[in-house]
């Protein structure tokens, strides 16, 4: 297969959807959110807190503090994606965040979210 046909075949290949937490190991607090390409947004985390530059400044002092080895990043849960012409995930993974963040309750001292 030539390098053309295997980029045309990557970018076509579906992204898995979810919902995905990063666990601070040490005390337990835990970042959740969703994403329409969860690999692609678990690195961006990765990257951003590597920078120095993640949005949220607790679970950035806490990895500045701690280090990289002290969290965890993983994928909680994935949405299966709709076959129906110009399917929007949106809505579908707001419900699976929501899901997810009363399950988790990932607030105050338990967690990095809101």
């Amino acid at each position: 297969m030539d390098r053309k046909a295997l980029i045309r075949r990557y970018k076509e290949t579906p992204r898995p959807m979810g919902v995905f937490r990063v666990t601070n190991n040490v005390n337990g607090k835990s970042f959740v959110c969703s994403s329409a390409d969860v690999n692609a947004m678990l690195n961006r985390q990765r990257a951003q807190l590597g920078f120095g530059s993640h949005p949220n400044r607790a679970l950035q002092k806490d990895w500045n503090e701690l280090g990289a080895d002290a969290f965890e990043f993983v994928i909680v849960d994935t949405l299966k994606p709709s076959d129906e012409p110009g399917y929007d995930p949106a809505s579908d993974l707001q419900v699976l965040e929501e899901l997810w963040l009363e399950r988790l309750a990932p607030y105050g001292e338990r967690g990095y979210n809101g």
